[in-house]
């Protein structure tokens, strides 16, 4: 297992900003998919941005869409997910996960994963 190391969370007030960022000691660009999964407190982890690293496109799930951005730095090996107008719904614990099988992208079944940084959100 590769190790993937989540940096950037804190505490911050609604309508504040957050850049999180998962670097990876292999190339970033050898992952097929890298992704960012929360899970807040009484929820289930919820996958939150994907991006696929041959064509750069990205997917997120419709409560951060035009808040949330996942983008791939290839240079630093490094994930990010800038996150904007932040809601107290999006108060969870934060978790980079990669993959380097399509099939096992497709279906969202990951098997690389950081240990995760706390997004705390206060209204």
């Amino acid at each position: 297992q590769v190790p993937l190391v989540e940096s950037g969370g804190g505490s911050v007030q609604a309508g504040r900003s957050l850049n999180l960022s998962c670097v990876t000691t292999d190339a970033a660009s050898g992952w097929y998919c890298m992704a960012w999964f929360r899970q807040g407190p009484g929820k289930e982890r919820e996958r939150v941005a994907t991006i696929y690293a041959h064509n750069s496109l990205t997917e997120y799930t419709d409560s951060v869409k035009g808040r949330f951005t996942i983008s791939l730095d290839n240079t630093t090996n490094t994930l990010h997910l800038q996150m904007n107008s932040l809601e107290a719904g999006d108060t969870a614990m934060y978790y980079c996960a990669a993959d380097l099988v399509p099939v096992r992208c497709v279906l969202h079944d990951y098997r690389n994963w950081g240990q995760g940084t706390q997004v705390t959100v206060s209204s």
